[in-house]
Parts: C-alpha cells; sequence; structure tokens
C-alpha cells in the first residue's frame, strides 16, 4: 500500500510556510506516512526556477502520492487550489487542517473522493 502523503498550502505570500510545512510533515510522520513536502524538495532547485516550473515539480511529486494534506489558506493560493483539483482529478484522497484546532497543533478530517 502507498502511504505516501503531499502536503499542500499557501507559499506565496506567507510569511511562515517553511515552519507551517514543517509542522505538518512532522505530524504526519506520527501516524506513519511517508511524507513529500515541496517546501523542502523545491528549495533545492535551481535560483531561476519559474513559478510554472515549481508548479510543474509539484505535479509531478503529487502523483507519487496516494493522499494529499491540505493546510489552512489553502483557498487563497492558486498552486494549492491547483494541486487540490488535480488530485481530485486522479482519484487521491484528502485530508484537510482542522480549522478549530490550528494553534493547538495539525490535525486533519478526510474528504472522501
Amino acid at each position: 500500500m502507498n502511504n505516501k502523503i503531499y502536503i499542500s498550502g499557501p507559499i506565496t505570500g506567507s510569511d511562515n510556510y517553511i515552519e507551517h510545512f514543517a509542522k505538518a510533515e512532522k505530524w504526519l510522520k506520527k501516524f506513519g506516512y511517508s511524507v513529500i513536502n515541496p517546501v523542502k524538495v523545491n528549495a533545492q532547485l535551481p535560483e531561476e526556477t519559474t513559478y510554472e516550473e515549481y508548479m510543474k515539480m509539484s505535479l509531478v511529486m503529487l502523483e507519487m502520492c496516494e493522499y494529499i494534506y491540505m493546510l489552512d489558506g489553502w483557498e487563497n493560493s492558486c498552486g494549492a487550489c491547483l494541486e487540490r483539483q488535480y488530485a481530485l482529478m486522479l482519484g487521491k484522497t484528502i485530508f484537510y487542517q482542522a480549522k478549530e484546532i490550528r494553534d493547538v497543533d495539525i490535525a486533519y478530517k478526510k474528504e472522501m473522493v
């Protein structure tokens, strides 16, 4: 069984996105997921990498996963909305960060697809 999960959320215009993605990664690993954190992976790409190239890389990483984890604020991110739509198209299971516990820790609820 594929237990890979991709983290999606706002990056552009978000001050603490590295911390948010890292917290999510740590939390998801506690549940036994093999986590793909695109912030870490894409940070290894050359400086001149374009937004479009980052998104292409991100969608390839998402294809590798069975699940996607949507961080708070995903609705306001063009990239995260694209990733969610792509995940729906591919039949991935989608988890959302529980808004009511956002300040306590990362948690999730499942969207049935």
